[in-house]
């Protein structure tokens, strides 16, 4: 049975054999290693549906290289002020990175949120970003700007009158609004488009079952951000309460039965 690290043609492996739906004592067979080497390495590197094999073979290369750095500085590096372990905090941001750019996020911009969320104080100055990321101020500066476009972060003032970048418990409520929000204009040209192609055409009933979809849907999402922000917000005992479907029922287009087909 080889040993040492995992080399990058057997992270493909595993990465293939979660595609498909192989369970990791069948993956860890097909490549000749221990069970519990696979599912640790798809664990810390995003999981089951988030795992991509190049992706884990750098966050790996990053954390042996930051590992010898800290191995260098001595032991007292490895433990921050707070008590935490210096190194399982960077190991978790590295993961929390990987989910994130598996979203669809690009890989600088997923590292500020990551670094932003594991902060207890949820802000950060752009200086404070480039010495945690170890990166260059335009790296920030680019990355900020897209994530605020998107609603990710939000930008304040400290006392200083320096730029900071907060996330705290509303801006998701901000990014599902948004998002809700953004749809608006999909729907407006789809039934636009209704009228230009004429009501008894296919073209125009497939135009007309997207604009009935993302309404229902988006309309979905408001409300349930609405709920969950309500609930969020309220004391302890109510907050513990289970949050119920708010979601409206589909509607319902000339001769249609209320399915969105």
């Amino acid at each position: 049975m080889p040993g040492g690290r995992l080399t990058q043609p057997e992270r493909q492996q595993i990465a293939l054999g979660l595609a498909d739906g192989l369970p990791y004592a069948e993956i860890a067979r097909r490549i000749d290693r221990p069970t519990s080497t696979v599912t640790r390495e798809v664990m810390r590197n995003g999981g089951p549906t988030a795992y991509r094999a190049e992706l884990a073979h750098h966050a790996t290369e990053r954390r042996t290289h930051r590992r010898k750095q800290s191995a260098g500085r001595g032991p007292s590096a490895s433990v921050q002020p707070d008590g935490r372990d210096a190194e399982a905090v960077r190991a978790y941001e590295e993961v929390f990175t990987t989910v994130i750019m598996a979203a669809g996020t690009p890989r600088m911009m997923a590292r500020v949120q990551a670094c932003l969320y594991t902060t207890d104080t949820g802000s950060l100055t752009a200086a404070e970003l480039v010495q945690r990321l170890q990166v260059s101020p335009a790296s920030i500066s680019k990355a900020v700007a897209f994530l605020e476009s998107q609603g990710l972060i939000r930008r304040e003032r400290d006392e200083r009158r320096r730029d900071l970048y907060v996330v705290d418990d509303d801006i998701w409520y901000q990014a599902m609004i948004a998002s809700a929000q953004s749809t608006a204009a999909i729907i407006e040209i789809a039934r636009q488009g209704v009228g230009v192609l004429g009501p008894d055409t296919p073209a125009a009933a497939r135009l007309e079952n997207i604009a009935r979809f993302l309404d229902f849907v988006s309309e979905s999402i408001a409300r349930a951000a609405e709920q969950a922000r309500e609930l969020l917000h309220a004391s302890p005992i109510e907050s513990a309460a289970p949050i119920e479907s708010a979601a409206p029922e589909p509607p319902a287009g000339p001769g249609s039965t209320g399915r969105v087909s």
